[in-house]
């Protein structure tokens, strides 16, 4: 056995995956894959810039596309004076995370950010590990587990791979929240009452970055009578930094389409191999905004890459498939969706368009529909920020 090549056999659910590579084993493994996927993701038709009718709709060929593939590629959404803010904003964040998973401080011994938070914003994970592939975790998602190549001995023990909260943590990302384009998508996508589902920063850091195993986000809805490709919502991703093949997520076009994917026997029709054939690359520019469907199959590999990576997620949902059904992910499966739930959670984009509209007085202001009437209670405060942003994330609405 080479010094490459040097590895151990784990067993998942009954698939064998290499556990221990080089890094250099790794990337000589993707190159191949790297060059089909991303030539097959240019060509694919589903990515420019944003453009709206002459009624001020979603253009209805990137509608098409979006159905068509279960994902799309907004070029240079987000200006770079917005992408700078956030950029800082989650340099200060990452400089305040703590050294562990729980801990009360960070690298530098000061309390860390979040430790007075009824849910820990931060996720911190091995490097290059893959800490939800093969295991219960989400609900069973992600049944089978990446290769996870063997960072550098000077690596830290854990990196930051998940920031929750960002409507309470950045002002930046607050604003973002309330951005009148990526708005309008979700009404174009899921009707003028739709409704949020969760947010989370994904971090990947350059020789550093874990991997998402391969899943479809919805949980909740596969059986359901009234099952369809949109049922399980959408999520955005802003890209603050470039997003190469190597430290991108990856989508197999027209999976949404296709119901509850086997995933684990997918894996064994390839040979054991991750590098599920007909994948593509998100390739993005910095201020690019990708939309992917929550029942497209994906994955993001191990970064193994120079580059950062850091991608602003959040989601949306149509108000019928949230109002009823029962908590799934990180809401416990005994609690219902109800009406007071559901307002109350969507009340986080109203204050997002107010205090967008404060920061940008002279960009349009999105008017959401379920708070028409009711825009006055929802003013950029103090007061309105604490009644609506402390702890919002234990009021997601996960399916």
């Amino acid at each position: 056995m080479s010094a490459m090549t040097r590895s151990i056999s784990v067993v998942h659910g009954g698939i064998s995956m290499t556990n221990l590579l080089t890094v250099e084993a790794h990337n000589a493994s993707m190159q191949e894959y790297v060059h089909v996927g991303t030539e097959s993701a240019l060509a694919l038709g589903n990515r420019g810039p944003i453009r709206f009718d002459a009624n001020g709709k979603l253009a209805a060929d990137i509608l098409d596309a979006y159905w068509r593939h279960g994902f799309y590629v907004f070029e240079g959404l987000i200006e770079a004076a917005e992408i700078e803010l956030l950029r800082r904003d989650y340099a200060g964040i990452l400089d305040r995370s703590p050294i562990d998973n729980y801990a009360e401080v960070d690298a530098k011994g000061r309390p860390a950010l979040g430790v007075d938070m009824a849910r820990q914003p931060f996720s911190l994970i091995r490097p290059l590990s893959d800490p939800w592939g093969g295991t219960e975790r989400n609900n069973g998602r992600h049944p089978a587990q990446m290769a996870q190549p063997q960072p550098s001995e000077s690596a830290p023990a854990k990196v930051p791979f998940l920031i929750g909260s960002m409507c309470q943590l950045s002002e930046a990302a607050l604003r973002l929240y309330g951005h009148a384009d990526l708005l309008s998508i979700a009404e174009a996508i899921n009707g003028e009452d739709f409704v949020p589902f969760n947010d989370a920063v994904f971090v990947k850091q350059a020789h550093l970055g874990g991997s998402v195993a391969w899943h479809q986000d919805g949980v909740t809805h596969w059986q359901a009578d009234n099952w369809d490709e949109g049922i399980h919502g959408f999520n955005f991703q802003v890209q603050l930094y470039e997003c190469t093949a190597y430290n991108c997520l990856w989508v197999i076009p027209g999976t949404h389409k296709l119901g509850k994917a086997d995933i684990k026997q997918q894996v064994r029709d390839n040979g054991g191999s991750e590098r599920l054939p007909g994948a593509m690359p998100l390739l993005c520019q910095p201020g690019d905004v990708t939309i992917v469907n929550r029942q497209a199959l994906h994955c993001s590999f191990a970064n193994t890459s120079p580059n950062l990576r850091i991608s602003v997620t959040f989601g949306f949902h149509r108000r019928s498939s949230v109002l009823g059904a029962r908590g799934a992910l990180t809401q416990d499966e005994t609690i219902r969706y109800d009406e007071a739930r559901v307002f109350e959670r969507s009340s986080v984009i109203q204050l997002a368009i107010d205090a967008r509209s404060i920061f940008y007085p002279h960009g349009r202001r999105f008017v959401y529909q379920p708070f028409a009437e009711c825009e006055d209670d929802f003013r950029d405060t103090p007061e309105t920020r604490e009644r609506v942003l402390t702890d919002y994330t234990l009021k997601d609405l996960s399916i």
